[in-house]
């Protein structure tokens, strides 16, 4: 038993996989089993204290990881999970709009993002095993990979006022095709057994409960394309990408709540989020210039880049009006 604990798996020991993976289940657990047990409205109080437990349960395993692992490590932990937390913001903009789109009432939204959060999980360790396996098997695939980011990040600078029309999207367009929709939400049932009209049968119907979370699950997806080469320019462990990936993911969805009532005053964010994938994306290249730019350098240019998007977002917009709230009924989605 104690030689496959400390036996290698992706790079690192399978007990501190495990560990990880342990502590995940508990949150989660925790969340589900305790927290929110009930649906209901989360206010921005709690989801700020809820967030600030995450951000603590991952900064203490960050601490960890740097004493165990070593401060190189260490610094690429927190390197990525920055990274992944700030990249992750422009995601909460797209979840309000797919809430909003299907009028999805507010004591529900937490359900959607927590059964999202385990679809997230799983995608991401298939994308970042993916990615990890194709830069260690062909190391110019990282060359690819930063390409990708500088020309996403000039992309997100041209894009930056414009949002994605959802009505017109490839994947909402397919599921209303082959599935029966419900015209409003059931309560907190994502499927529901009611009559078919045509037929008078008993026949199953998803609901708009289940759209929003097949889109927010495609969103994350896409923001990954993003997110997962980033911090894969940044370290080359895939247990410090991957863990630092869920850790802020987790955390975003807690502080999704607070986040949503201010969007409004975070305007100027994603030309830092670009700036920021433009510069990870160039360090790639840089290397053959003038060296490998180090970690501690890495994760200062990106918390001075999201720090200066934040200020100038707060500073521009700190006379606008307080953001709409979220509509509590839901309208038709057929």
């Amino acid at each position: 038993m104690t030689e496959f604990l400390h036996a290698d798996f992706l790079g690192q020991a399978v007990w501190l996989w495990l560990a990880f993976i342990a502590i995940v289940v508990t949150l989660l657990a925790f969340d589900l089993g305790v927290l929110h047990k009930d649906d209901r409205e989360i206010g921005v109080k709690e989801s700020l204290w809820l967030s600030c437990g995450y951000i603590a349960v991952a900064a203490i395993f960050g601490v960890w990881l740097w004493w165990h692992l070593g401060s190189a490590r260490g610094i690429e932990y927190f390197t990525g999970y920055i990274i992944e937390k700030s990249l992750s913001m422009d995601n909460v903009f797209v979840i309000a709009m797919i809430f909003t789109f299907f009028s999805i009432p507010r004591q529900y939204q937490h359900r959607v993002l927590f059964w999202g959060i385990l679809g997230v999980i799983v995608l991401r360790a298939v994308m970042i095993g993916l990615g990890a396996a194709l830069v260690s098997q062909f190391a110019w695939v990282l060359y690819i990979f930063g390409a990708f980011l500088v020309i996403t990040g000039i992309k997100m600078l041209w894009m930056a006022d414009h949002e994605p029309n959802l009505e017109n999207n490839v994947l909402l367009k397919w599921l209303r095709k082959v599935m029966r929709v419900t015209s409003q939400v059931r309560g907190n049932a994502f499927f529901v057994r009611e009559p078919d009209p045509a037929t008078g049968q008993q026949v199953t119907w998803a609901t708009p409960l289940f759209l929003a979370l097949c889109m927010v699950e495609f969103a994350d997806l896409i923001f990954a394309v993003d997110s997962v080469p980033a911090i894969l320019a940044i370290t080359d462990d895939t247990f410090i990408v991957y863990t630092s990936n869920i850790f802020a993911i987790l955390g975003l969805r807690a502080l999704y709540f607070a986040l949503a009532a201010m969007i409004h005053r975070f305007a100027y964010l994603k030309y830092a989020l670009a700036l920021v994938l433009m510069f990870i994306g160039s360090k790639i290249f840089l290397v053959n210039i003038i060296g490998k730019i180090p970690a501690v350098v890495s994760l200062g240019v990106t918390a001075a880049l999201i720090t200066g998007g934040v200020i100038v977002s707060l500073w521009k917009t700190r006379s606008q009006p307080g953001a709409a709230p979220l509509p509590d009924a839901p309208r038709s989605t057929s």
